[in-house]
């Protein structure tokens, strides 16, 4: 535990600040969670290591943490903004299901990634739809204040009286309204304002009874609505990726003001994109890369999550195959270095360990300077002297780090020995693939399935697990 501050770096004033929480030991934080529409990719789920990491850094330095993540089930359009079809229902449609079948699914599918890259899980897991009530009343209170208007197609929020509008993205409402798209509703007042609660037709199959007849919320709403509920009118740090600055997080901090009368987050914090061959990521590409694609080429999700920690969460991450592939060898080289250390008796001067230490935590209290303390816990792992004190210095790195050196410590004393039988047919179908009988190398892996063992063919060869 350190008892020298911790600096992050505040969007809404642009610079490096050192943190200090409302209440004393407490950290209150709200993080814009997935609309589970769909498989999340892996430029979501950097924002979700990054959160991570955070989380990690304050409890590291003694903090007691409140973090609530919200599940977006509703309200969430395909544009972003106040147009187009809400996309829980555009994936329900799609997909033949429910709405709320398709939460489910998704939300599952979601929890068992972020496990998987050992993602912490916030204290508390909302979801929008459980929450309409306080919704409705944070739009009720808006429109008591004068800060809200009805159209005919919903409840709309009057940027224009509120005068710090575009504070978060440092845009003014001329160039707000330059960006804006051509709306279809010209009851608006101005392009930007944006909707807290839409009019449903009869068809919609997502909608609640309101003040102003049956509709649904407005995807801004919500974050607003249930911070407030679990963190109260004010609260320490709002996380989310940086493509909520300009839309998402602007309208928050508008709402909140305008209803409370001050801010409702201290500190504004945001994760960089993730890039994929320097390009953005589209499903028109076929480029929004899984967890289960990764698994699929052979690779550990843990690879991926060493791969975001060599690039600090403020600089944008281009992930490649090629990249993936160094980032696996680079993974596994840092575990094996450190389990080498285990059992090794060498007597490390304790000015060495407390300097390794000292350099590791100034590292990660730098606004989460996370490629810099991989690089001294490296340095730890390539100390030419095997010490039991380095490896217990290396766990206490990865309580920030995430990699599961203890958890791979334990796999690779539980991997159980395969029989001659197993053995022979992984070797039958290596010499198959050699050969380029992929129809016979494709059967031996189904029945390899049938006998409880998984193939995957990676950069580094065949590896395989018992399933």
């Amino acid at each position: 535990m350190r008892s020298d501050s911790v600096k992050i770096y505040n969007t809404l004033t642009r610079q490096k600040e050192e943190f200090v929480s409302l209440v004393p030991g407490k950290v209150t934080m709200y993080t814009c969670g997935p609309t589970v529409y769909n498989y999340a990719h892996i430029g979501n789920l950097r924002t979700y290591i990054f959160m991570d990491i955070l989380r990690r850094t304050l409890k590291y330095n003694g903090y007691k943490l409140q973090n609530v993540m919200n599940i977006t089930d509703v309200g969430h359009l395909v544009s972003d903004e106040d147009e187009g079809e809400d996309k829980m229902i555009k994936g329900a449609r799609e997909q033949q299901k429910t709405p709320w079948e398709i939460a489910e699914f998704y939300t599952d599918v979601f929890m068992k990634d972020i496990e998987t890259l050992n993602i912490e899980k916030p204290e508390i897991i909302p979801k929008a739809t459980d929450h309409i009530s306080e919704m409705i009343s944070f739009v009720v209170g808006l429109q008591e204040k004068g800060y809200a208007y009805e159209t005919s197609d919903g409840i709309y929020f009057d940027i224009s009286k509120f005068p710090g509008y575009g504070k978060l993205s440092r845009l003014n409402l001329e160039e707000q309204m330059a960006g804006a798209r051509v709306e279809v509703n010209d009851e608006k007042r101005h392009p930007a304002d944006f909707a807290l609660w839409k009019k449903a037709p009869k068809e919609h199959i997502m909608q609640w009874e309101s003040p102003w007849g049956m509709g649904y919320p407005g995807w801004h709403i919500e974050c607003s609505a249930m911070s407030r509920k679990y963190l109260g009118d004010r609260f320490d740090i709002h996380t989310g990726g940086v493509d909520h600055i300009p839309v998402h997080h602007e309208n928050e901090i508008a709402q909140s003001e305008a209803l409370l009368g001050h801010p409702s987050a201290n500190y504004w914090m945001h994760g960089e994109f993730m890039m994929v061959n320097n390009g953005k990521m589209s499903k028109s590409l076929g480029n929004c890369y899984t967890i289960a694609d990764l698994r699929e080429k052979g690779f550990d999700p843990l690879a991926f999550r060493y791969m975001c920690l060599n690039a600090h969460y403020r600089n944008k991450l281009n992930f490649t195959w090629d990249v993936m592939q160094a980032s696996q060898v680079s993974y596994d080289r840092f575990i094996e270095g450190a389990l080498q250390h285990k059992e090794g008796t060498a007597v490390i001067p304790k000015d060495v360990l407390d300097s390794f230490l000292a350099d590791f935590e100034d590292a990660i209290n730098d606004d989460l300077n996370i490629p810099k303390a991989l690089g001294i816990a490296w340095n730890m792992v390539r100390y030419p002297e095997k010490s039991n004190d380095i490896y217990n210095l290396l766990l206490k790195t990865d309580t920030i780090f995430g990699l599961g050196i203890k958890d791979a410590e334990s796999k690779a004393q539980d991997q159980p020995q395969l029989d001659a039988e197993i053995e022979r047919l992984i070797e039958e179908r290596q010499q198959a693939r050699k050969e380029k009988n992929w129809k016979l190398a494709d059967e031996i892996r189904d029945k390899l399935k049938t006998m409880g063992i998984e193939l995957m063919d990676t950069p580094q060869g065949v590896k395989w697990k018992k399933i």
